[in-house]
Formats: structure tokens, C-alpha cells, sequence
């Protein structure tokens, strides 16, 4: 039985994990409303929503709660889509751009009333940073801010110049930056956990090591949903899969692909020394196209995440060059050992935005948050469970964004994906 990776968020979640009985694997039949594919923060969302509005729901998870992207991340909650407003205003019209912008506001919101309602202990701590390395970059922030509060009535977000971001950042490398306290940062593992345990005192059935080998139509319109030991019987099925969905649904597959990132785990720095590097204890987050992000943890460890992979693959060796990273921020570091080191795939799409929709009647998904997953996965649970309860309108918002496959096919799109990404490396260095 696979298990998480060796990261810091496993090893900080194992004692909970062990007061917990495990979960079962799906065996013979079970007839429920909906079935939910993917055990992340999308999934159990969509199931936790559902169980509130009185749905029978079984969730089905290849590996363990958390084991992709949610239980990996930078968990960075923050406002917006990975495209941007201005991108999403040409794919969606003003006004539906402006919609999906105040759902993402609404997202944050949502999170903290999950973490409070059902006593999550994950431990969140509110504000979130932009940093600007250069002018043009600064710029950009300021145009962002006055953006916002203009023509979306933003006021959250402020500027932050020079001089207050070196009291609150102790590194000479940013010239200015943002603030958000709606904003904030989490245990991404543990706030998986909790809205998978959440959903389970609900009355959903939630099965681990049970992937999902495919489905079909019966002719009394019910799906079959088929797993290597059993089936599920229902009437609606939500994929929620993301990068890990694979061929149970290839026409999605088509829309997204898999990007590794990678994040280190210093070794305990102490509370006065941890508290030093960020003095606010915000999550920050640089704008170059390749990112570095990072924030202190509960336990007064710098997390630091940095480097992507268009390939596919990790040729570079995550904890040598994502710490050469951070000493490039923190110099001061030089002495701390990197405890944990670990990556994991981001689903991105072609232009970067969310990709929600309907296979086929009764057959939802939500996929490519493109690294913005942190809060919108928790809002996209409940608008697929709102679609699937016969309101759809928020849900079918996002699923006027179109989407083109990756160009290349199978053999050739993530080599087409490496080249066109030099262009946004090479212009983080102008």
C-alpha cells in the first residue's frame, strides 16, 4: 500500500494519522447519489457540500486522502486565478471575469468558515505577501492594486514599499511587494484530512487504495464506476482527479498536464530565529514566471518552494538546488540542514485558467487550477455540488472558459511545453 511522500507535512500529520482507523477499500457493490473520484481538497469538498444537502455520497481515492498536490503544496490561499484577471477578461467577458474573481474572494472566506465549522486543526495563519524583485515587476504589483480597487472594488490588498518590506522580509533581494490579510496559508494535509473527516461524520463513505478503472451507462441511467475490487452504482459522479485522473477520463487528460515543483523543509530554526525571516509571518510569494515561495512553519521551519519541471522529470535533485534557492533569499540559512525535500505535479492548463464542465449528463469535473488550488478547490466542491443539486449557474460560469488540448499529442506536448517555457524563464532574468 502506497502511502505519502516523505515530506514534512506527512511527518507533522503522522500522529493524527495514527489515531485514526484506516480507511477501507472499495469491495463489491455500493449504490449511492454521487460518486466522487480524487481524495484531494477538490473531492472532499464536493463530497462534504453534498453530504450537507442530504446526498448518499461514496468518495473513491487511488492512494491515500491528500496523497497529490493537496497534501504537497506551498498552500498559499490567495486570491484570483493562475491567468490572471486581464487573460481571464478576453477568454470570459468583464462581467463573468468579474464573477469568478469575487468567487475567488469568496474561496478564502469559505475556508476559514470550513476550519472553524468543523474544527480543523490545520494550522492557518491569515496574510499573504507579493514581493517584486525588479522595477518593471514593481510596476505590475502597483497597476494590480489600483486595478483591483478600481474596477473590481477590491480594497483588501495593499502596496508595500521598499523600506517596510525589508522590516518584514529579512532579505535584501525585494524592492517592494503586496500585503493581503484576507489571504493566508495552512497545513495543506491536515486541512485535506480534516474536510475528508468532516464529510465522513456526514455519512460519506470514503474509500483509499481504490482507483478507479473506468465507468459506463447502464440503460436505466445509472453510472457504474469500477474499481480493480468493486463497484459503485449513482446517479451523478464528480472527477476530481486532477493531474492523477489518468485514463479514466482521456478527453480531459487532454486539457491539462502535470508540472512538478519542489519544496525543502529546514531543519527546526527556533522561534526567535524562524520569526526573524519573516516578521510577519505572512506566506510570500515572488512574481517571476519561475517562482520562489515560501513561509514559516507551526513548528519554526522555513519552507521554501522553488524550480518547476516541464519535463516531467527532476534531473537537478530537489533538496541541492531548490536549497540553493533559498540561500539566494536568505543567505543566513548557510547553517540550517534541509530536513525534508519533496515535489509533486501541479495540473496546469494551456491558458492557465480553471477547467469545469459535464463529460456527459450527470458527469461533472473540475481540474487545472494551475497552482491557485489551495482556496479555489474548496469553492469548486461546492459549486459542483450545486450544479449537481440543479443550480448551476456559478458552475457553469467557469464552464464558459475554453480550453485547447496541449499541441503535440501524446509524444510530443511536453517537449512543445519546454520550449515554449524558456521564453518566461529567460524574461525572469530582463
Amino acid at each position: 500500500m502506497n502511502a505519502h511522500v516523505d515530506s514534512w507535512y506527512a511527518a507533522s500529520a503522522a500522529a493524527d494519522a495514527a489515531a485514526r482507523p484506516p480507511r477501507p477499500t472499495l469491495t463489491g457493490h455500493l449504490e449511492v447519489d454521487v460518486c466522487v473520484v480524487g481524495g484531494g481538497i477538490a473531492g472532499c469538498s464536493t463530497a462534504l457540500h453534498l453530504a450537507e444537502r442530504g446526498y448518499r455520497v461514496a468518495l473513491l481515492e487511488a492512494e491515500v486522502i491528500g496523497w497529490g498536490a493537496s497534501g504537497r503544496s506551498g498552500a498559499q490561499a490567495i486570491t484570483g486565478v493562475a491567468c490572471g484577471q486581464s487573460k481571464l477578461e478576453s477568454l470570459v467577458g468583464a462581467d463573468d471575469a468579474r464573477r469568478i474573481w469575487d468567487m475567488s474572494v469568496e474561496a478564502l472566506a469559505l475556508q476559514r468558515e470550513l476550519i472553524q465549522k468543523y474544527a480543523i486543526d490545520c494550522d492557518y495563519v491569515a496574510g499573504q505577501m507579493h514581493v517584486a524583485l525588479k522595477p518593471r515587476q514593481e510596476r505590475e504589483l502597483r497597476e494590480e492594486v489600483a486595478m483591483l480597487e478600481r474596477r473590481y472594488d477590491y480594497r483588501s490588498v495593499r502596496m508595500v514599499e521598499r523600506d517596510e518590506v525589508r522590516t518584514l522580509i529579512d532579505s535584501d533581494r525585494y524592492i517592494a511587494g503586496t500585503f493581503d490579510p484576507l489571504c493566508g496559508h495552512l497545513h495543506p494535509l491536515k486541512y485535506t484530512q480534516g474536510l475528508a473527516a468532516a464529510a465522513e461524520r456526514l455519512g460519506v463513505n470514503v474509500f483509499e487504495h481504490s482507483r478507479v478503472l473506468g465507468y459506463t451507462r447502464s440503460s436505466t441511467a445509472h453510472l457504474h464506476v469500477r474499481t480493480a475490487e468493486g463497484e459503485i452504482r449513482c446517479r451523478h459522479l464528480a472527477l476530481c482527479g486532477n493531474a492523477w485522473l489518468g485514463p479514466t477520463a482521456p478527453a480531459l487528460a487532454r486539457k491539462i498536464i502535470g508540472v512538478g515543483t519542489y519544496i525543502v523543509a529546514t531543519q527546526v530554526l527556533g522561534a526567535e530565529r524562524a520569526a526573524a525571516l519573516i516578521r510577519n509571518n505572512a506566506a510570500v510569494t515572488d512574481v517571476n514566471w519561475v517562482i520562489d515561495y515560501f513561509r514559516r512553519s507551526a513548528d519554526h521551519r522555513l519552507l521554501f518552494g522553488g524550480r518547476v519541471s516541464y519535463s516531467g522529470v527532476d534531473p537537478l535533485g530537489t533538496r541541492r538546488a531548490t536549497r540553493a534557492r533559498m540561500l539566494k533569499v536568505f543567505p543566513q540559512l548557510a547553517d540550517a540542514d534541509v530536513d525534508y525535500a519533496w515535489g509533486g505535479l501541479v495540473d496546469i492548463t494551456l491558458n492557465r485558467a480553471p477547467h469545469f464542465g459535464t463529460l456527459e449528463r450527470d458527469v461533472y469535473f473540475v481540474q487545472g487550477f494551475s497552482g491557485h488550488g489551495i482556496a479555489l478547490t474548496g469553492i469548486a466542491g461546492k459549486l459542483l455540488a450545486e450544479a449537481i443539486s440543479g443550480q448551476s449557474e456559478r458552475f457553469d460560469i467557469f464552464g464558459r472558459i475554453r480550453h485547447r488540448d496541449f499541441p503535440g499529442g501524446d509524444a510530443l506536448r511536453r517537449p512543445a511545453l519546454v520550449l515554449a517555457m524558456l521564453w518566461y524563464r529567460l524574461r525572469d532574468l530582463l
